[in-house]
């Protein structure tokens, strides 16, 4: 039976131990002056068929719209027609315009159609729900006389009046002297002034052949309207700006000068992009993100988060557990190829990546595309300080990662040396501080340590103190999940009970109590501190902490 004074020990360690486990408005557009001179003169058409594709015969890689178009249908924003062309220099029609709008746009609505609509959109017409949503959305308004001219070739101002109206932007500083930066600024309508200097300022204006020349009343054509909506959902944040080593860069105006951030490291470059935000979290749970920062060169092919969406949902839940941590870098690993590969530097065949398997690329000279496993390259070349990332719009996996199954070692059976959910398994070193008692764990001692994972929950955590007497201690943990502190770094607390053995003369075995925390480091490393209490002849406490070798 054990003295009052022993009792009094256990209550002093059972509190330590309970002290480690709890750390665990926009503006409405006028009606276009402009285009009021002219009543409409075609009958609306019915449902244009078109194809989507990402690829167009009639956009080859060197015509100068080329990035914006690929990037948009592969977004299904544009689509091409029947026989698989683009037709990039066909003007867009008022209506084809308001359907871009819908398919590129998710704003909220500002003010409502009245009942019956437009007099010349019936509601049968192929893009009525198009125009309705562009017109409440603040986008595109109509004629006098109720009429919305849906057949009509829409001017260039015209569609950049609508994108800045619908987005709310506005500009800063004096309009005429913005404008000044077009040879034709004088050709602008007044109306429209205060609206392409906002355009301007905000980078949404494209002008091809001649940066100078904005050719305001001309007819936007279908490549001129990719490249301007292009710009406006690079400015929600939706796509990543075309990099100014591309030559359709040369033709935003503003755009050679901002239109990448050489600055940032691939991480921090995927982190401030709205495209890459689930990848950037993996990254950061797989341990790899400060790989990434470092100089590499790199060249990332990023599943966009549209990507990682189409994976069934319990599977990219069921990647984030740290039970299943091994398979995770294993997927992020295989979209990591050494060295900074330009799209114009990839060739057809095989890419040998961080994982050690390999890539299979295909590059169609022809269309300009880059195909990688089953994966296509939607965005490509965009530059960071350490390399270069290449978007694409879906998940490569490794041939010895299945996702239809639970990945290696994520069952809830008994698996020794599997990680939990807490930690992966791991070996280490570390030192012993006594807290109290007569046997090597109460003193200052070397010790060695380890956490061998047999289940989802359960752990078993071998240990030796090596002291003049060494003592064994063998507790089985509970493992709880990992948790953030909100000190940049997350703890998974552990608690748990066995034996302790003490290997003198005098071989005692005893009952013993732990808890502690691993702290996750790295991919490779864990750091971990427990407080082992063991009943032997007197109750010995001691403070083990060390850094252990994940494998």
């Amino acid at each position: 039976m054990y003295s009052l004074r022993l009792l009094s020990t256990v209550s002093t360690a059972l509190v330590a131990l309970g002290i480690i486990t709890a750390t665990v408005s926009p503006t409405l557009i006028s009606a276009q002056t402009i285009a009021q001179e002219t009543a409409p003169t075609t009958t609306p058409t019915t449902t244009p068929t078109t194809t989507p594709a990402s690829n167009f015969p009639d956009v080859g890689a060197d015509y100068w719209a080329q990035p914006f178009i690929q990037a948009l249908a592969a977004r299904n924003v544009i689509t091409g027609f029947p026989d698989g062309t683009y037709r990039p220099d066909q003007p867009v029609t008022r209506a084809e315009f308001a359907a871009m709008i819908q398919k590129a746009f998710n704003q909220n609505r500002v003010r409502q159609l009245s009942p019956g609509g437009f007099k010349d959109v019936p509601s049968g017409f192929w893009a009525a729900s198009a125009i309705q949503t562009a017109y409440e959305t603040g986008f595109l308004s109509g004629y006098p006389g109720n009429l919305f001219l849906p057949n009509q070739q829409i001017p260039k101002v015209q569609a950049i009046v609508a994108l800045t109206s619908g987005l709310g932007l506005t500009a800063s500083g004096d309009a005429t002297n913005i404008l000044s930066t077009y040879s034709d600024a004088n050709a602008i309508p007044s109306y429209a002034v205060n609206n392409v200097a906002t355009a301007t300022q905000a980078n949404l204006v494209v002008n091809y052949p001649n940066v100078s020349t904005l050719n305001p009343l001309a007819p936007l054509t279908r490549a001129e309207a990719a490249a301007h909506l292009y710009q406006a959902l690079v400015r929600q944040g939706q796509l990543q700006p075309i990099p100014k080593n591309i030559a359709a860069a040369s033709y935003i105006v503003g755009g050679t000068t901002s239109a990448t951030q050489t600055n940032q490291d691939i991480v921090s470059l995927a982190a401030s992009s709205n495209s890459f935000t689930i990848l950037t979290s993996l990254l950061k749970t797989a341990g790899l993100a400060e790989i990434l920062q470092q100089p590499g060169p790199y060249t990332v092919f990023a599943p966009t988060d549209e990507a990682f969406a189409a994976l069934p949902q319990q599977t990219l839940q069921r990647l984030q557990q740290p039970e299943n941590r091994e398979a995770l870098i294993k997927i992020l690993r295989y979209h990591v190829v050494p060295g900074g590969l330009s799209a114009n530097e990839l060739t057809t065949g095989n890419l040998k990546t961080a994982e050690g398997l390999p890539l299979n690329v295909n590059v169609n000279a022809g269309s300009n595309q880059i195909a990688v496993n089953n994966a296509s390259v939607i965005q490509p070349n965009i530059q960071a300080s350490n390399g270069v990332i290449h978007a694409i719009n879906q998940v490569l996996i490794p041939s010895d990662v299945s996702l239809n199954q639970q990945p290696q070692n994520g069952g809830d059976g008994v698996t020794p040396g599997r990680a939990t959910r807490g930690v992966s398994s791991y070996i280490g070193v570390g030192g012993n501080i006594g807290l109290g008692g007569d046997s090597a764990l109460a003193e200052g001692n070397f010790a060695v340590f380890s956490k061998i994972g047999l289940t989802r929950n359960f752990s078993v955590r071998p240990s030796a103190v090596i002291g003049d007497d060494p003592i064994v201690l063998v507790p089985i943990t509970f493992d709880l999940s990992q948790r953030g502190t909100g000190q940049g770094f997350n703890i998974a607390p552990y608690v748990g009970a066995g034996v302790a053995i003490e290997t003198s003369d005098d071989a005692n075995v005893g009952f013993l109590l732990s808890g502690g925390v691993d702290v996750p480091l790295t991919r490779r490393f864990t750091l971990t501190g427990s407080v082992n209490a063991a009943f032997l002849d007197e109750t010995d406490v001691g403070l083990m902490l060390g850094i252990g070798f994940n494998f």
